[in-house]
C-alpha cells in the first residue's frame, strides 16, 4: 500500500519536451507527438487514476514523425506529424494530425491527409493499455502490481477494468468503425488522393461503475462543449490588462488561461462558484492551502473563485478527532483525493486535514473578501465556519496553551511537516540539524494574527464592540509575543519557527517574507529583515530563495531548501509594499517576471536557486508543477501589489497609489470587479485615473498603512 500523505520518495519527472493539457481534475502528459510512452509518468488523469498508461499512434507498423504542437485552450492541442514516405516515394505524403481534447477523460481526433496524387492504403493502429494505476503511486514510482486490468470487447467499444476490494476503476474507448482487439484499436484505410480521412476516438473513465458525461459529444461542435463555454465565460468576465511590458502582458494572459483551466466544478452543487485545483499533474485536486491562497490572490480576477473554495472547504470542515486523517472539529483540511490508495489508507475517505496552515488562512480569506464588497450575504453566512477555525486554533493548533499555534503529526502515516514547505527536511536549524516537532512556525503565527483581525473586523461591522475588542487584544498580544520570541537580534531576522522544546530554529529563510505580508512584524524590526531578504545570501536576481546559501542545509537543487519559489516571492513582494520598502518589492517584483518569460510566461511551481550571475536563465527544477495555481496566480497579484490597490468596501474606501517600474510604461486595466461594478484604471504618464466606482466608495489616491489592529483606516 502507497502511504498516501508521506510521498516523501524522489517524484517521477514527466520527462523532458512532454506536454501538459488541464481541465478540472482532468490532466494528460504526452510526448510531443502526441504519444504516452508506458513505464513513466505519462499518461491521462481523471480523479486522481490514470486511465491510459499507454497510447500510441503507428500507420503500417511505424511510429509518426512529430513535426509540430500547436496549443489552443489549456485543455485543447492539435500534434501534426508525418507517416514513413509511402512506397515507392522517397518523402512522406501522408500528414497526420491529431486534435486532443482532455475533460472527464479524452476525446481525439484524427484526420489523415494524402498529399500525393494517388490514393494511399495502410493501418491505423493505436496501441493502448491503462494500469488504471492510483496518482500517488505514479508520482512516487512506487506502482502496485495488481495484475493486468481484464480488458473486454463491448458493442465494439474496448473496455479495461479493474477491481480493488469494494472499489473498481475502468476505462472505454469508443471508435466508430474500427477494428477492436485487446490492447489496441486499429482502422483499415484508404485515403482518396488529394484527399483526408477523419475518425474519432472518444475516452471515457468509469469509477464504481458509473461513467461521467463527456465533455466533448462527437455531435456537438467544440464551441458550445462545457469546457469551451466556461473558459469564454471566464475570459469575457476577466479584467483585461494593456501594458508596454512585454514580460507582464505575456504572463498576465498565461495566469488568466491557466487559472480558468484549474478550476474545479462540484456536480453535486451546481450553482456553487467553483474552486481551484493545486496544480498539474500531480495536485490537480482541492488543497486547502494552495486553493485558499490562490484565491486570495487572485481576487482583483475574480472573487467568486475564492467564495468557492470557502464554501467547499466549509463543507468539509472537521467535525470529529480522527488520528489517521488527522480531522479535528473546526480544522480546514489540507487535501482531498479520489484515487484508489487514498481510500484505502483511509478507511474509505478521501480526506486529510494534516495542515496547520489552512485553518488561518481559512479566516483571513473570508475577512480579505469582505473587503471587496461582493457576495455578502454568503460571506455572511460562513461566518461561523470562521468561527469554528478560530476554537480549532485556540482548543487544537495552541494544544500546549502558549499562545503560539504548533503542529505534530498524529501518526507515522501523517505529514511530518504541515506548514508550506511540507517535504521532511524542510525546516531545519543554520547547522543542518532537522527541528522535530511540534514545531510553531513564524508565519503561521502571521497568519494567526492576520485571522484574529478579521474576525476583530467582522465585529466591528456587527456592532459587537466587546467582540471585537476581544479578537483585536489577541492579535496584539500575540504580535508582542511574536516579535520578543521569534526575533533573532544577533542574527537580524525571525527565527523560521520554535521546535519541541521552544528553541528558536535559527536559519534564515524566506518564511519571515510572509510574516511582513500579514503585518505581524514589529516596525523596528522591518528594516533589518528586508535587508536579510534581499541579501545576496537570498536574493539570487531571480527571485529570494527559500534559504540562504549561507545555511548548512543550503541546496539550490532542492524542493525546499534554496529554490525558488513564485508564491512565497509574491507574498514577500506584498510584505515589502506594505512596510513601504517600494523599491525592493519593484525590483523582486521585475525579476520574477524576467523569469517567467523564460518559462514561455508560465512561472513554474518552483526553480533551482542559482545565482543570476551562474546562468543567463532560471535553471527549472525537474519535478516541477506547471500550471501550478498559485504560480499562475502570482503575476495577478504581484499587479495589484504595484497598483497599490487595497479596497475596503465595508469603510467605503479604496487605496489606489500606483508603483509601477519605470520599465512597465504606461498600463490600462479594464473590467477589474470591485462591489458589483467593473472599474478602469489609467496609469499614464505618471498620473492615474479610475472610472466605475461604486457610489458612496471614496478613492484614495495613497498608499494605505495598514499596521494598526481593529482601528485601522
Amino acid at each position: 500500500m502507497v502511504d498516501v500523505w508521506t510521498l516523501e520518495a524522489t517524484q517521477t519527472t514527466t520527462g523532458p519536451g512532454t506536454v501538459t493539457l488541464v481541465e478540472g481534475s482532468s490532466f494528460c502528459v504526452c510526448a510531443q507527438s502526441g504519444d504516452i510512452g508506458p513505464g513513466g509518468a505519462q499518461g491521462v488523469y481523471f480523479r486522481d487514476t490514470r486511465l491510459l498508461s499507454r497510447w500510441e499512434l503507428r500507420i503500417d507498423t511505424e511510429p509518426v514523425e512529430p513535426l509540430l504542437v500547436i496549443p489552443a485552450e489549456p485543455f485543447r492541442a492539435t500534434f501534426v506529424g508525418r507517416a514513413r514516405p509511402r512506397p515507392g516515394k522517397s518523402e512522406s505524403t501522408l500528414l497526420v494530425s491529431r486534435e486532443r481534447y482532455v475533460g472527464a477523460g479524452m476525446r481525439e481526433d484524427i484526420t489523415l491527409r494524402n498529399l500525393a496524387g494517388e490514393a494511399a492504403g495502410c493501418t491505423l493502429t493505436v496501441t493502448v493499455d491503462s494500469d488504471l494505476a492510483d496518482l500517488f503511486e505514479v508520482k512516487a514510482s512506487r506502482l502496485t502490481d495488481r495484475g493486468a486490468a481484464a480488458s473486454l470487447l463491448e458493442t465494439g467499444d474496448l473496455v479495461l477494468q479493474c477491481q480493488f476490494g469494494e472499489q473498481s476503476r475502468g476505462v472505454r474507448i469508443s471508435a466508430p468503425d474500427s477494428l477492436p482487439a485487446p490492447g489496441q484499436i486499429s482502422f483499415r484505410v484508404v485515403v482518396p488522393p488529394r484527399s483526408s480521412w477523419h475518425t474519432r476516438i472518444q475516452v471515457h473513465p468509469i469509477i464504481d461503475g458509473v461513467e461521467p458525461p463527456t465533455r466533448y459529444p462527437g455531435e456537438e461542435p467544440f464551441e458550445t462543449t462545457v469546457p469551451a463555454r466556461r473558459l469564454r465565460d471566464w475570459q469575457r468576465n476577466s479584467p483585461e490588462v494593456s501594458t508596454e511590458h512585454p514580460a507582464l502582458a505575456l504572463t498576465l494572459r498565461r495566469s488568466r488561461e491557466d487559472l480558468g483551466a484549474l478550476r474545479i466544478f462540484d456536480p453535486n452543487h451546481p450553482d456553487r462558484p467553483p474552486t481551484i485545483a493545486a496544480g498539474a499533474p500531480w495536485f490537480m485536486t482541492l488543497f486547502g492551502r494552495d486553493s485558499l491562497l490562490t484565491s486570495w490572490m487572485a481576487l482583483p480576477l475574480d472573487q467568486s473563485l475564492a467564495l468557492g473554495t470557502l464554501a467547499t472547504l466549509a463543507e468539509l470542515q472537521g467535525n470529529v478527532e480522527d488520528p489517521l486523517t488527522e480531522e479535528e472539529p473546526g480544522r480546514i483540511l489540507h487535501e482531498l483525493r479520489f484515487g484508489v490508495e487514498a481510500g484505502r489508507a483511509l478507511g474509505g475517505g478521501s480526506a486529510y486535514y494534516g495542515s496547520v496552515d489552512a485553518t488561518p488562512l481559512f479566516v483571513m480569506l473570508l475577512g480579505e473578501l469582505r473587503r471587496w464588497g461582493l457576495h455578502r450575504d454568503e460571506v455572511q453566512a460562513l461566518l461561523p465556519h470562521a468561527d469554528r477555525a478560530l476554537e480549532w486554533i485556540e482548543r487544537f493548533g495552541d494544544a500546549d496553551g502558549d499562545g503560539f499555534v504548533e503542529y505534530r503529526r498524529k501518526t507515522d502515516r501523517g505529514l511530518a511537516n504541515q506548514g508550506w514547505k511540507d517535504s521532511f527536511d524542510g525546516i531545519n536549524f543554520a547547522d543542518g540539524r532537522l527541528a522535530e516537532s511540534p514545531i510553531a512556525l513564524a508565519e503561521v503565527q502571521g497568519y494567526v494574527y492576520s485571522a484574529y483581525l478579521a474576525r476583530s473586523h467582522f465585529a466591528v461591522e456587527a456592532g459587537e464592540r466587546d467582540l471585537a475588542d476581544h479578537w483585536a487584544s489577541k492579535a496584539a498580544a500575540l504580535k508582542q509575543a511574536f516579535n520578543e520570541t521569534f526575533w533573532l537580534p544577533e542574527q537580524g531576522h525571525f527565527a523560521v519557527g520554535l521546535d519541541r522544546d521552544k528553541r528558536p530554529i535559527d536559519s534564515l529563510a524566506s518564511n519571515m517574507g510572509h510574516c511582513l505580508w500579514t503585518g505581524i512584524v514589529d516596525v523596528d524590526k522591518a528594516e533589518l529583515v528586508q535587508q536579510r531578504l534581499m541579501s545576496s545570501e537570498m536574493f539570487t536576481g531571480w527571485g529570494v530563495r527559500t534559504l540562504a546559501s549561507s545555511m548548512a542545509a543550503y541546496n539550490p537543487m532542492s524542493y525546499h531548501n534554496g529554490s525558488v519559489w513564485p508564491h512565497d516571492n509574491a507574498l514577500l513582494v506584498a510584505g515589502l509594499m506594505r512596510y513601504g520598502f517600494t523599491e525592493q518589492a519593484q525590483l523582486l517584483a521585475s525579476s520574477l517576471l524576467d523569469a517567467a518569460m523564460s518559462f514561455g510566461g508560465r512561472l513554474p511551481e518552483l526553480f533551482c536557486g542559482f545565482d543570476r550571475n551562474d546562468y543567463p536563465h532560471p535553471v527549472p527544477y525537474p519535478t516541477s508543477c506547471s500550471p501550478q495555481a498559485w504560480a499562475s496566480a502570482t503575476p495577478v497579484h504581484l499587479l495589484r501589489v504595484l497598483l497599490r490597490l487595497d479596497p475596503w468596501v465595508p469603510y467605503g474606501r479604496v487605496w489606489l497609489a500606483p508603483a509601477l517600474p519605470d520599465r512597465f510604461g504606461d498600463l490600462q486595466v479594464n473590467n477589474l470587479p470591485l462591489a458589483g461594478s467593473r472599474l478602469a484604471i489609467s496609469v499614464q504618464d505618471g498620473s492615474t485615473r479610475v472610472h466605475g466606482l461604486p457610489e458612496g466608495i471614496e478613492l484614495v489616491m495613497e498608499p494605505r498603512s495598514p499596521l494598526t489592529a481593529a482601528k485601522e483606516t
